[in-house]
């Protein structure tokens, strides 16, 4: 049977200057910018140990059209290291990284194949004697808005078509509309895999054929949340089996600690080091903004102490972590304090739902249907007197809490 295996990333944005993170400790800071080079590390790495027939970098490798002689060096290393394994790589250039830049050039290794300014197709003969056709294009200039898959053919005969674009799909509004193109065009070539770049975001347009987002291999600010890597794509004559494979050293997560049950600071902070100790395990380094909701300490100093020194308390010796847990920021939302009889007089609604909830004394009633499934019995235990008592109060001011929201 024929078959093909490769790696599909893109996005790379070697030596990115990470802005707006001189804050951080050093040592964390310095991990954070080496962390682009420390992903590509890992996905040769990985193509070397999966001995894949090639990888595809789909554009956007350098961060800037200067790129920096340590970028293009520390890629020059990694592409030697697929070279000696005998591995191609197949590269477009995108519109951060686009071929009008100016830079002081450092050759490439003969196993990098770099796509032209035009769209064209290189033939790759695999060790196992498949014969596949790849097609792409690399960026002329910064700002490319046509529609480059026009000029996009099917020329056989070949065992596999590979297309190649880092482009946006023209239904996105969300980012610049470089070379855009619909999941329509895509289909209509019927190549057995298009290998996109340009969308930070992990996002399949289609399986059949695939059509792949990989995302960035790591994330750069906190709007890139979330583990980052490639795709180990395997195509045989029948199938399409993707696996998505981690490269990122360093991540971005949002968490929210309901703090509704803390009594003081002290709650709060077991909380909160609760929430830290689980990010710990992923033996990564994560940079955290953790979001404190229904926070009602009945001491103001104490409330006082959550938007200075908590920070500082749980960041205490982080950067010294292999696994850094670093809050880079914290949100604290209040819960809401109200009095019934005050409340009641803004509207008869809220007269109406407190004589509603007073009268529902049995919230029990609400899950019969969870107690009478097989399952629903088999796992969830009858609330006692105080439960029943605690779920009613949550739901009257989660209630309240939503009809204040503005």
């Amino acid at each position: 049977m024929k078959q093909i295996s490769f790696i599909h990333a893109a996005d790379l944005h070697l030596d990115s200057p990470m802005i707006g993170l001189k804050d951080l400790p050093a040592a964390i800071l310095s991990r954070l910018r080496e962390s682009t080079f420390t992903a590509l590390k890992r996905l040769t790495s990985y193509a070397i140990d999966e001995q894949v027939d090639f990888v595809i970098l789909a554009g956007d490798l350098f961060d800037g059209e200067d790129r920096s002689l340590r970028a293009q060096s520390r890629f020059r290393n990694e592409m030697l290291r697929l070279a000696e394994a005998g591995i191609p790589v197949y590269v477009v250039h995108g519109n951060h990284d686009h071929l009008n830049g100016t830079w002081v050039h450092i050759d490439m290794p003969p196993n990098v194949k770099v796509f032209d300014s035009e769209v064209e197709m290189k033939v790759l003969e695999t060790r196992r004697g498949d014969t596949v056709h790849l097609y792409g294009f690399s960026y002329p200039t910064r700002h490319v808005y046509e529609r480059k898959i026009d000029d996009y053919k099917r020329i056989e005969p070949a065992d596999f078509h590979i297309g190649i674009l880092h482009g946006n799909e023209s239904s996105s509004k969300e980012h610049d509309n470089y070379a855009p193109f619909s999941v329509k065009d895509l289909i209509a070539l019927k190549y057995d895999y298009w290998a996109l770049g340009h969308i930070h975001k992990r996002t399949i347009l289609s399986e059949h054929p695939s059509i792949v987002y990989p995302g960035n291999i790591q994330g750069r600010n906190k709007k890139e949340l979330e583990v980052k890597g490639c795709y180990h794509v395997n195509l045989d004559e029948f199938t399409t089996s993707l696996e998505f494979t981690e490269t990122s050293d360093v991540v971005w997560e949002e968490a929210v600690v309901d703090a509704d049950e803390a009594r003081n600071f002290q709650d709060i902070i077991y909380l909160c080091q609760k929430v830290i100790y689980e990010k710990r395990k992923t033996h990564r380094g994560t940079l955290l903004h953790l979001k404190l909701q229904n926070v009602s300490l009945t001491d103001s100093r104490e409330i006082n102490l959550l938007t200075g020194e908590l920070l500082e308390v749980l960041n205490d010796n982080e950067s010294e972590e292999e696994s850094f847990v670093w809050v880079v920021e914290l949100t604290v939302l209040e819960g809401m304090h109200y009095d019934r009889e005050s409340i009641t007089t803004e509207a008869n609604f809220f007269a109406e739902l407190f004589e509603t909830r007073d009268q529902f004394d049995n919230p029990e009633q609400s899950l019969a249907l969870l107690y009478e499934h097989q399952l629903g019995r088999k796992y969830i235990a009858e609330l006692t007197e105080v439960e029943q008592k605690e779920l009613l109060e949550k739901a009257e001011k989660l209630l309240i809490n939503l009809l204040y929201q503005k």
